[in-house]
């Protein structure tokens, strides 16, 4: 009997059906004749109710429901979830599910309503956008079913409860790993380089083509073969690649409902990724105030997933990063000149130089890039126009910030050091951008 009355719930239609009856009978106890029809009206509304119980009930289960949801969720993106419902009735019904997500995502209306004839199943698509890595737990799957009647509603509560983690971008990695492979990248945004001059490791000999480098031509080969043939060139590889990734307070900072820190794992995967397809070695290195993780670069297999093993566990500790003990590690562990891609923040320019003899000692011995980002609310703000005393100070204010920024890229190209500044949604584009630049030039 408890369980009839937990499942059962009485529709919108049932309550505006009784409240018709109701002023029924309060005209009618002045209007005799309409007090017998709402007798009449009461009377219809207890048989159909009764009738819409029976027909809900009277089969034991009238309705399967299971959710299916990949194996783990891409930070950051659009994953799709479907929700898969069946009935058994022989009468047509209308289902409105709903779905217990995770508390993450603080959504409280995933409820979508369907009609499923006699004995058809249906399927629900919709997605979610995780904004932060780690363990999701989603609930039950709920099913309201209504007869035709719609009087009443019969709930089926199916256990779906299942945990999905959710990794970093990889479906971002998966998108630039197939742009690179078919050379389309140039379509979100990576610039096609022009190499200066050509690297010196030989790949090959071949039959010349029109158009080929005269300087590049095998005059040994030519004279065996009768008909010229040039020596092929590639990309010099197995070079080091390290992301390191800042994990200091100052990556804390929100935007469009991710942090710094989780646009820098994202890049950080992307890179990694193109930096193996080039044939390069792919590395990573995280710090605070103390280091973290250091996996040294290699091109072997499954180093990606290590990688993003790696990445899946990170977060900020509040605390300020240690950039000497930064340079410290990396004097001690990388004894290869290597590409060090540094994912931090300068919010003005005093922190950066108090950080700048770290950075000028990595880059003795290293290829730095710090990778760091732009207020893109100040970038909106620079672009309006004043209407008021207050507005000219926040302006004022807001343009000191913006030019501090572009004295940091000064400041550290005048140590030779490369820099990145960039709005959070274009880091990864931005990061490949300069990665394949280096490259062209010869620097990696």
């Amino acid at each position: 009997m408890k369980a009839f009355l937990t499942s059962l719930y009485l529709n919108r239609r049932f309550y505006l059906a009784l409240t018709a009856v109701v002023l029924l009978f309060a005209v009618g106890y002045f209007v005799p004749v309409l007090a017998g029809l709402a007798r009449l009206g009461l009377l219809a509304l207890v048989v159909l109710l009764v009738l819409d119980v029976l027909l809900l009930y009277r089969v034991r289960d009238g309705v399967r429901a299971r959710r299916t949801t990949p194996e783990r969720f891409s930070n950051g993106d659009d994953n799709e979830l479907r929700l898969h419902v069946a009935s058994t009735y022989s009468f047509p019904i209308r289902a409105t599910l709903i779905d217990e997500l995770p508390f993450q995502f603080q959504i409280r209306d995933a409820e979508y309503t369907l009609t499923l004839k006699p004995g058809t199943e249906r399927a629900v698509a919709y997605a979610v956008r995780p904004v932060r890595r780690g363990a999701y737990v989603f609930g039950a799957v709920n099913v309201y079913a209504a007869s035709p009647i719609g009087l009443a509603r019969r709930r089926y509560r199916f256990d779906e409860g299942r945990e999905v983690p959710v990794y970093p971008s990889f479906l971002q990695m998966r998108k630039y790993e197939l742009l690179a492979i078919s050379n389309r990248l140039e379509e979100v945004g990576v610039k096609k380089v022009r190499r200066i001059g050509h690297t010196m490791e030989f790949d090959h000999v071949r039959d010349y083509v029109l158009g080929d480098d005269p300087r590049t031509i095998n005059w040994k080969a030519t004279a065996r073969r009768a008909e010229l043939m040039v020596n092929q060139y590639r990309d010099e590889r197995a070079q080091p690649v390290y992301c390191v990734i800042d994990m200091g307070r100052v990556m804390k900072m929100p935007f469009e409902e991710m942090t710094l820190l989780d646009y820098s794992v994202n890049a950080s995967l992307v890179l990694a990724n193109i930096a193996l397809l080039k044939q390069d070695r792919a590395g990573l290195i995280t710090f605070s105030n103390k280091i973290g993780a250091f996996l040294p670069a290699a091109r072997r297999s499954g180093q990606i997933y290590k990688i993003q093993e790696l990445l899946y566990n990170l977060e900020t500790d509040f605390l300020e990063s240690d950039y000497a003990l930064l340079a410290a590690q990396v004097r001690r562990q990388l004894r290869q000149r290597s590409l060090v891609v540094l994912f931090t923040n300068f919010a003005t320019r005093s922190s950066m130089q108090r950080q700048l003899p770290s950075l000028r000692a990595l880059a003795r011995q290293h290829v730095v890039v710090a990778v760091f980002f732009e207020n893109t609310e100040l970038r909106a703000l620079l672009q309006t126009t004043p209407r008021d005393t207050e507005g000219i100070y926040v302006k004022t204010i807001a343009e000191k910030f913006a030019f501090e920024k572009r004295e940091i890229v000064k400041d550290l190209s005048r140590h030779g050091i490369q820099s990145i500044l960039t709005p959070p949604e274009q880091l990864s584009v931005n990061t490949i951008n300069k990665y394949l630049e280096l490259k062209a030039r010869g620097m990696v």
